[in-house]
This record gives structure tokens, C-alpha cells and sequence, in this order.
């Protein structure tokens, strides 16, 4: 075990040392589209109201029908017609306004498909003329979740497992054992991982719209929107899959049927290279339709993630599809020589070499840097995958160990079976006749039973086997959660691209949100109880629409009536004023005004008039700064 950790260190070491490297020189990318901007700004309140909502992603979107709504005060719909993203891959979306919208807050909701093919949803709030209370609380994130989005993550994962499976156990047959062409256990194995892949791709097909759009399960069966997921590139992409698994189909069909059945030794090798060449067009296509609308399509050196991307699948399917097809043989108790273990163990390990090459490749692009590695989502799934991969291929190594001690034991075993039911049918055929001939049947037939039963005993009792067995399990555990978390980061937002997005919401602007005003104006009209203090408050405090409370107190705070209090604002640098504010008697020394409309933001002069008796009267004024 100390041999296999340093052999698993040691192929590790070169590949985190460029990793290092990399994140050290980081370049800026993008995936899974974030917002960065809207007009109206989030929280922002604005005079009058706007004609149209314009949101701007850190990528390009794609929109579907309702994709933006902007909801009043009280809950109605205030937009019209559907969003306009100007174009496949633009980075803006608006959606027109109905006139005449009265004032108070208003929800915006939306949600889009990023080019990475994954869906993103949000809401924001903003105010015309003042904020108010709304009816609408603010929807959370629908898309890509409930029943419909667990249930597209299992078609995602069984995808992932039939590739494995078809490609990988292809591959084992055609370069490490090509008599396993002529076993039930290979061809089970096969079109098992193609009937996966063909039940996963008809189910994401189906699912897709209601994923993308936060829809049920019932909008799967949906033909409309079936149709319109075909006219997207992950659309494209799953029907692609389909058309290239019917050619899948055709190779299964050749392989386990007219090669497998060549007896001609140089007939089976021109077969074997068309096998070859198409086998090779059809496992390239389908890893392709995973490189073609997920993450390596979009972001920096799209061109060369493609193709990494392309050959990561392929090394994955050959390592795991592989190993389960090796194990599968030696399970079955079929004759599989040392040769074909030790001919896998070597690709294998190129296997594993590609992986952690180009997954080091994948991990820089999607992180950027070391902080992402863990300050993101996307980056702590990645740490739990590469710890799992590393006990993987500690798993690897030593199932490999006991699989090629197996390799002549399972000779032996098989020649034994195989030898036992010849002699017993020798045996019987010397009594002649037809009922001895029928005899002789049951006894060959009975004794080849026996036989079997005597090598099942055998290798039930075999220390190699029994070790195999445990590290078989272990490894398939480990591998299906491997698989399980790699579709899980299929589905999350790249740190890089989380990162990015976080530092352009931080440097967009955004509109301020006024403080209330508050202003204590102190007075002394020179006459009995002429002492005391006017206190203004003006809510929002900016230059829409405010809310103006005036309370008169005494020295000692308490409130008190006078017969006459006034109030104005003058902007003296623009010529503005002064603007009188009507006021309305509220309570004992208190005075307020709806609706006081401030035009512009500026220096503006609050002008307050107490009378307290009818000779007894004083104006007193103060600075304040209104608007930005």
C-alpha cells in the first residue's frame, strides 16, 4: 500500500506543480451568465416612470417567453409584451412598460439560459417616485430546481454512466480482449451503456424546457417546447447524441455480430479496422456533444477547452468503462489471459495520466485562482473530487494487483470446467444405443453441473478472488460518487466565473438610495414661551417625491402649538425658489406635507417661519444638501 500512495503522489506532483503555475498567471473568464446592471438600477427610485426594463449579464444570454416581469405595488403585471435580447449571444435584455404606471415599488423578476447552457434566475426592486409597500415578495430562484431539476441531474448522471460503460467496455473488447466479442457478458455490458445513454438523452430532451424555464413535470410532455429546445444549442446537442448513438447502434450490431463470428484470421482484421475508424467517429461525437454546450464552450481558449474537454470524457469512459468491463469478465468466470490484464493496466495508466492532465487544464480554467479553490462552490466540489479521485486510483492500483494474479487462476479455472464435461461425455458415449445416448446427455449434462459448481466453490475460496471482490466494491463506490460529483459541477457556476461576476457588480454603478432628511432649525421669537426648536424630516430626502413632517417642541422637548409655522426651500445657485410647502395640522406641535417635490439635487436653503404670538414672530434658515 505505501508503494501505490507514492506511485499515486508521484503521478500527481508534476500536474499540481503546473497547477500552481497556472492559477499564478489566471486570465479573466466567464460562464454561467451573472447580472451586473440594470436600468433601473436595483433599489434605485426614479422621478418618472421609464419606458422599458434593461438588465445587462456578465455573457450572453438566451430568453425564453416570460423571461423578464415586472410586477406593481400591488402584484399586476406592468410589463408588455415579451423580453428582447437583440440576438443569439447578446449581453443585454429589455422588456417594454405599460404608460402611466402610478408610483410605489416595483418588482422585477427574470431568468435566462447562459451560454454554457445552464439556467440563472433573480429578482431586484426598484421605486417610481417614492418607495412604498408592495404586495409582491421577492420570487426565489425557480429554475433548475424542484422535482423537474433532480430529475434532469439523474438523466445528466446516467449519461455520464452509459458513455462510461459503451465506450469504455468497446474500447476494452476491441484492444485488450477481442474473443470477449463472442461472451453474453460483454454484450450486455455495451448495450447496456447504449440503452442508458439513449433513455437519459430522450429524457433531458424532454426536460430540458421546463429545467430551463421553471416549469413541472407535466411541460416535459410538452411537443412545443420540445420544439423550441431544438432550436438551442443544447438542444442541438441532445439530438445530435441521439442521431449518433442510432450509429452506435450499427457498431454494436457489427462487433458482436459478423466480426465476432470471423473465424478468417485477416477477414476479422480488415473488419477490425473499420470497427476502429467507426467507433472512434462515433466515441469522439458523443463526448463532443458535452464539450459543445457546457462549460469548455464558453469562457477564455474555447477553442483548445473543447478538445480537452473531448479527450478528459474519453480517458474517463476508457479508465472506468474499461475496468468495469475487466471485472465483469473475470466475475463471470470467463477466460480472460494474463496478457489482456496486464495490456489494460498499461492504458489504464495512460488513462489516468490524461485525466489528471487535462483535469488540471479544466480546473485553471475554471478557477483562476487558489482562493476560488475555496471560497466558491464550484472550487470546494472540485477538492472533494480530486481527493476522491486520488482514493480511486489508490483503488485502481491495487484491484489491478489482484486482477493479474487472477489472470492464471482464472486460466486454470476454466480449463478444469471445460475439461471435466468432455472426459464425462466420453464416458457415456460408449453405451451405445438411444436411450444410452440419452444417458449419456443427462450424465455430460449433470457432471458439467457438478463442474461448475466445483470451479464456482474454487473460486469463491480463492484468496486473490476474495481480495478482488473487496476492492471492486470499494472502488465502485467510489466511483459512482465521483461520477455523481462531476455532474453536480457540470450543474454549479465556475469559480472563475463567480468571481467575475461578483467584482462586476461590485464596479457597476449603482444608483443611491437618499437618507431621510432630518434637520433641527433651534428659534426665539423674543417673546413669552418664544424659545424652543423646529425639527424637519423629509422621507425619502431626495429629489422625487418626499414625505415633510415638521414638529415643534419647547427648550425642555416636549411638543407645543404654535398659532402660525411656514416652511420653504430656495436653491440659490439656480435661482430656484422660494418653494412654499403647504402643511397640514397633524397633532399637538406637529405639521406634515405629502408629495413635496424637490426638481433638482443641489445646496438648498430650508427656510422655517414660527409665530408665537401676534407681534412675536422669527424666520430662521439652514443649509442642506439634497440629491447627490
Amino acid at each position: 500500500m505505501r508503494v501505490m500512495t507514492k506511485s499515486a503522489l508521484r503521478l500527481l506532483a508534476v500536474p499540481l506543480a503546473v497547477l500552481g503555475l497556472l492559477f499564478g498567471t489566471a486570465a479573466p473568464a466567464s460562464a454561467h451568465a451573472a447580472l451586473v446592471g440594470s436600468d433601473p438600477a436595483q433599489g434605485s427610485v426614479v422621478k418618472t416612470a421609464p419606458a422599458q426594463v434593461r438588465l445587462t449579464f456578465s455573457e450572453g444570454v438566451l430568453l425564453s417567453r416570460d423571461a423578464i416581469r415586472v410586477l406593481g405595488p400591488d402584484g399586476a403585471r406592468a410589463e408588455t409584451g415579451d423580453a428582447n435580447d437583440g440576438g443569439r449571444g447578446n449581453t443585454t435584455a429589455a422588456v417594454a412598460l405599460r404608460p402611466g404606471l402610478g408610483n410605489g415599488t416595483y418588482t422585477v423578476a427574470w431568468k435566462a439560459v447562459s451560454a454554457d447552457s445552464h439556467p440563472v434566475a433573480g429578482a431586484f426592486t426598484f421605486s417610481i417616485g417614492a418607495p412604498s409597500k408592495t404586495s409582491v415578495a421577492l420570487p426565489a430562484q425557480e429554475v433548475g430546481g424542484g422535482a423537474v431539476g433532480a430529475l434532469y441531474d439523474i438523466a445528466r448522471y446516467a449519461a455520464y454512466l452509459g458513455f462510461a460503460l459503451l465506450v469504455g467496455a468497446a474500447f476494452f473488447i476491441g484492444v485488450c480482449w477481442p474473443d470477449g466479442a463472442r461472451t453474453r457478458a460483454m454484450r450486455r455490458l455495451v448495450a447496456t451503456g447504449w440503452a442508458t445513454m439513449v433513455a437519459a438523452t430522450i429524457l433531458l430532451l424532454m426536460l430540458r424546457a421546463p429545467y430551463a424555464n421553471g416549469g413541472t413535470l407535466g411541460d416535459a410532455f410538452d411537443l412545443g417546447g420540445v420544439r423550441d429546445v431544438l432550436d438551442t444549442r443544447p438542444g442541438a446537442a441532445l439530438l445530435s447524441r441521439l442521431l449518433l448513438l442510432a450509429a452506435g447502434a450499427v457498431f454494436i450490431a457489427v462487433l458482436f455480430g459478423s466480426w465476432a463470428k470471423r473465424e478468417d484470421p485477416v477477414e476479422r482484421q480488415d473488419l477490425a479496422w473499420g470497427l476502429a475508424i467507426g467507433g472512434t467517429v462515433v466515441s469522439v461525437g458523443l463526448a463532443a456533444t458535452w464539450a459543445m454546450a457546457e462549460h469548455a464552450s464558453v469562457g477564455i481558449q474555447a477553442s483548445v477547452a473543447m478538445p480537452v474537454d473531448i479527450v478528459h470524457l474519453l480517458a474517463v469512459a476508457v479508465w472506468l468503462g474499461g475496468l468495469t468491463a475487466l471485472l465483469a469478465a473475470l466475475w463471470s468466470g470467463q477466460r480472460v489471459e494474463r496478457a489482456t490484464v496486464q495490456r489494460f493496466s498499461k492504458i489504464a495508466f495512460g488513462a489516468v495520466v490524461t485525466l489528471v492532465v487535462t483535469g488540471v487544464y479544466q480546473s485553471w480554467r475554471q478557477l483562476g485562482s487558489w482562493d476560488a479553490l475555496v471560497s466558491t462552490g464550484y472550487g470546494q466540489l472540485l477538492l472533494v473530487k480530486v481527493g476522491l479521485v486520488i482514493v480511486l486510483v489508490e483503488l485502481a492500483w491495487l484491484s489491478r494487483r489482484w486482477t493479474a494474479r487472477l489472470g492464471e487462476a482464472a486460466v486454470r479455472g476454466r480449463a478444469v470446467a471445460v475439461a471435466q464435461p468432455v472426459a464425462a461425455g466420453r464416458k457415456g458415449a460408449g453405451g451405445g444405443g438411444g436411450d444410452a445416448s440419452e444417458r449419456a446427455g443427462q450424465l455430460a449434462r449433470q457432471e458439467a453441473a457438478l463442474a461448475k459448481e466445483r470451479a464456482r466453490k474454487e473460486r469463491d475460496g480463492d484468496a486473490e478472488r476474495t481480495g478482488l471482490r473487496k476492492s471492486v466494491l470499494a472502488e465502485v463506490a467510489v466511483a459512482v460518487v465521483v461520477l455523481a460529483v462531476t455532474t453536480l459541477l457540470t450543474g454549479t457556476q465556475p469559480g472563475r466565473a463567480a468571481e467575475e461576476g461578483a467584482a462586476q457588480q461590485a464596479s457597476a454603478p449603482v444608483a443611491e438610495v437618499p437618507e431621510p432628511l432630518d434637520v433641527r432649525i433651534p428659534f426665539d421669537t423674543g417673546g413669552t414661551d418664544g424659545k424652543g426648536e423646529a425639527e424637519v424630516t423629509m422621507d425619502p430626502g431626495g429629489i422625487a417625491e418626499n414625505e415633510l413632517h415638521l414638529l415643534v417642541t419647547s427648550p425642555d422637548g416636549r411638543a407645543f402649538d404654535v398659532p402660525e409655522v411656514q416652511i420653504s426651500f430656495t436653491l440659490k445657485s439656480k435661482k430656484i425658489g422660494p418653494i412654499p410647502v403647504t402643511l397640514g395640522k397633524v397633532d399637538t406641535g406637529h405639521w406634515s406635507a405629502a408629495n413635496v417635490q424637490i426638481p433638482v439635487p443641489g445646496e438648498w436653503t430650508i427656510a422655517v417661519t414660527v409665530r408665537t404670538s401676534d407681534i412675536d414672530q422669527v424666520t430662521r434658515t439652514k443649509v442642506v444638501k439634497i440629491g447627490s
